[in-house]
């Protein structure tokens, strides 16, 4: 923990709220957010249910809040409501009816847009053909589609059935996508011929083929619904498969919302852990929908005027709450784009934000530190001139990233909010209010009213100023997740079974004599890859299942452009000897059981890897020295010296 804090950069310089800007904002000085976040703080439930009412609600809620950590309350108690009345169907009276909900570009260059009007209508007739295929309320869709408008509708259309949809994300392999399927009992998966990425189409309608019919496939699911997008020939089982355009063209543009309880879950979205098995988050609707709303709102400084572009995959929890259900809530445009930001040329995503006019953008520090990569001269094309707020999110964004991202994106004078969070907690907790809050690069700054995060030691005593320490969140909040699908016992071990009575995140941070967060990433073995977690178990189990490997070892190593590589060490069954191309083929292996996102950057081989003399293989030294070639810490506890030497002295040769 100490050699993270240490490798943070200084606060360096703050940057204050400009006044032309916080003149406008919702929160206008520091003193206005000191004051909303003490009303929150002592009255908890009058400040969640101010938020919650500004949701449409088809029954009110008999209590706020009822129960305490572990394993968390419930919230809005006795409410009923349903998710796409409060994102479309409260618009179409006013005079957002004909207002763009959704500008959508595909990466070749085609685009669509739709008005609330539309994109209401579009749901309404997915939620009738899911509805004919047999989905009910309480049902579980998968969905495994690219970045189209249709993934938008079919997520909406899940909601406004009561089905609760789970996402997968379009570059996991068909291994991952039957185990996620398999996991939430899914009747129906709704995907695509294929979709565009760096001009290549991606298959798929074939890895769901794979998925169903390979090892044992997934016996729940009963329909496949197919978007034709890229027209590229697939094969389409007989009574199983639909083409989406034939089903859904056909049905009524009418399809009454079917309101739910407040607690009802209305999505299951698959992260990673420490184990091989990816956890099922499971997400409530009331709970939900009024913190995404609300932290839209006040984060983003949202107005009715902004055209609001994330750069999340939907099959990631910052599209469904940042591209979806957050800006929808509010009434605001929200833009979609299917492809790489590098395709056709680097400047795809500053040209997309002059041609739509986009005044507030929210990208990953990854994305930041590539666009650095590739040179100023990209966004100089463009005039960049219509934004006026910039975001990031993911992971911790390096000071040297923040000022690039403020002076040739924002142009000196946008503010930048940088948000933590986690696909657990929903939806932001912690960022800076662009009117009110001083920024510090590198520091994601203040907690939203509402949220109580501290820095904490492990025996759960608060750290003092700058003090290296767990993350965790005292109090409860409506979007926190409300349990491990299928597993309530991971649930309350993996979020509160670490330190007694609060949130554990997982994450190691610092608080600075101002109150300002400093986080410094995951505390487990888990790796932050491009802003995207994957768990070392998963990536390890899949390494391990190949014939030729007897045991491997997964860990992180600092990456300049996606703040941490994969290096894996490998031993070989049978005394076999690593030949030319043995690392290629595992790497291919890994992407074939897990997807493209989890290859590992490296692959080392050994004889053997260092163990404790109880046999736990000692993954802090493995670390240690896929960062810098050899092992710097305590080594009393290992069994063979020897080991440490000879992968010290193979880092060196390379």
């Amino acid at each position: 923990m100490e050699k993270s804090i240490e490798s943070v950069q200084s606060e360096g310089r703050s940057f204050a709220a400009d006044p032309a800007f916080a003149a406008r904002a919702r929160v206008r000085s520091l003193a206005e957010y000191e004051a909303l976040y003490a009303r929150a703080s002592q009255n908890p439930d009058e400040f969640w249910a101010e938020r919650a009412g500004e949701l449409a609600w088809e029954r009110p809620w008999d209590a706020v809040c009822e129960g305490d950590f572990p394993p968390g309350p419930r919230w809005f108690v006795g409410g009923r409501l349903n998710a796409t009345v409060s994102c479309l169907d409260r618009h179409l009276s006013t005079w957002r009816r004909n207002k763009a909900a959704l500008i959508w570009e595909g990466e070749p260059g085609d685009a669509r847009t739709l008005t609330y009007h539309e994109l209401h209508r579009e749901v309404c007739r997915a939620a009738n053909a899911l509805a004919a295929l047999g989905v009910k309320t309480g049902d579980r869709v998968g969905i495994y589609l690219p970045m189209v408008p249709e993934l938008a509708i079919a997520v909406l259309a899940c909601a406004r059935l009561g089905a609760t949809h789970s996402v997968v994300f379009g570059g996991f392999s068909a291994d991952a996508l039957r185990d996620r399927m398999n996991d939430a009992g899914a009747v129906c998966v709704i995907t695509a011929d294929g979709g565009y990425r760096r001009g290549k189409v991606v298959p798929l309608k074939q890895a769901v083929d794979e998925a169903l019919r390979e090892k044992g496939g997934s016996p729940t699911v009963k329909k496949v619904l197919v978007v034709r997008r890229t027209g590229e020939a697939v094969a389409m089982s007989e009574g199983r498969d639909l083409w989406w355009h034939d089903l859904v063209a056909r049905q009524s543009s009418s399809f009454a919302p079917v309101a739910v309880d407040s607690e009802h879950p209305l999505f299951i979205l698959y992260t990673s852990g420490t184990t091989g098995k990816p956890k099922g988050v499971v997400h409530s609707t009331g709970g939900y929908l009024t913190h995404v709303a609300y932290s839209t709102q006040l984060v983003f400084d949202l107005r009715d005027e902004d055209t609001f572009f994330c750069t999340a995959d939907i099959g990631w929890v910052t599209g469904h709450s940042y591209v979806i259900y957050g800006p929808l809530a509010n009434g605001a445009t929200t833009v979609m784009y299917e492809g790489a930001p590098d395709t056709p040329e680097p400047d795809r995503l500053w040209r997309i934000i002059d041609r739509l006019g986009v005044t507030v953008f929210y990208t990953a520090p990854t994305a930041i530190r590539a666009f650095m990569r590739w040179g100023d001269q990209w966004p100089a094309r463009c005039s960049l001139a219509s934004l006026r707020l910039l975001g990031t999110v993911g992971e911790p964004i390096n000071p040297e990233a923040w000022m690039w991202y403020r002076r040739t994106i924002g142009k000196e004078h946008c503010p930048i909010v940088d948000t933590w969070w986690q696909t657990e907690t929903g939806g932001i907790l912690i960022a800076p209010l662009p009117g009110a809050t001083p920024q510090k690069p590198g520091s994601c700054t203040r907690p939203l009213p509402g949220i109580h995060p501290e820095v904490v030691r492990r025996d759960g005593t608060p750290c003092v100023a700058n003090e290296g320490g767990y993350l965790v969140v005292k109090r409860p909040w409506p979007s926190l997740l409300r349990t491990v699908w299928g597993d309530p016992a991971r649930f309350e071990k993996s979020y509160f079974g670490e330190i007694k009575g609060v949130y554990f995140t997982g994450d190691g941070a610092r608080c600075d004599g101002d109150g300002y967060f400093w986080v410094m990433g995951r505390v487990d073995d888990v790796i932050n890859v491009a802003g995207h977690r994957l768990g070392t178990a998963e990536v390890e189990s899949a390494l391990v299942a190949h014939p030729w490997v007897a045991e491997a070892a997964v860990v992180g190593r600092p990456d300049e452009l996606k703040g941490q590589a994969l290096v894996a060490f490998v031993t070989l069954r049978g005394g076999r000897t690593p030949a030319d191309g043995d690392a290629v083929m595992l790497a291919a292996h890994v992407v074939k059981e897990i997807g493209a996102i989890a290859r590992p950057d490296e692959i080392r081989f050994s004889d053997a890897l260092p163990k404790t003399r109880s046999g736990k293989i000692m993954r802090r030294l493995l670390k240690e020295i896929a960062a810098c070639g050899h092992a710097e810490g305590d080594i009393t506890t290992l069994e063979d010296l020897n080991v440490l030497a000879k992968l010290s002295m193979s880092s060196d040769e390379e």
